[in-house]
């Protein structure tokens, strides 16, 4: 596991995990904006669709292996590596395009995720251990 791992997050609580959540939604919703400038929509696309060419979409965001586990509240969290570095430069232009809007991002940093689900070069997606909603954190950036 990457000793060092990257999350931009919005400030409000994902309503699933509990925790901050993470960017992709806000920018899918930017992107579909119609009163998003064209400019910013276009860059949206473009950076959406790096991403999703180039970072991998885990089959399970939680630890259970029971029958219906995909029916069960999602509690894992994606973190990038730091030496991912090509996927983290496409998330801090997707950051600065969500600042640019007025969608406040910060950049928070932990060695301590929780249970890993899922891991490959870039990323991995972690169950926080109970009483660490995101894993031990510190903010790096605040208003990428």
């Amino acid at each position: 596991m990457a000793s060092d791992l990257l999350r931009f997050i919005l400030r409000q609580p994902h309503p699933d995990t509990g925790v901050a959540e993470g960017i992709f939604g806000a920018a899918y919703r930017l992107r579909d904006d119609p009163t998003t400038s064209e400019q910013d929509r276009a860059e949206l696309r473009v950076l959406l669709s790096w991403l999703e060419a180039n970072l991998a979409v885990p089959r399970r965001f939680n630890r259970s292996t029971s029958k219906g586990y995909y029916r069960r509240r999602t509690a894992g969290v994606s973190w990038l590596k730091s030496t991912a570095s090509e996927h983290v430069a496409q998330m801090r232009e997707l950051a600065a395009v969500l600042e640019r809007s007025g969608i406040q991002v910060s950049q928070i940093r932990t060695d301590r995720p929780g249970y890993v689900i899922f891991e490959d070069d870039h990323q991995l997606v972690a169950e926080p251990f109970r009483g660490e909603p995101e894993g031990r954190k510190k903010t790096i950036k605040s208003g990428l």
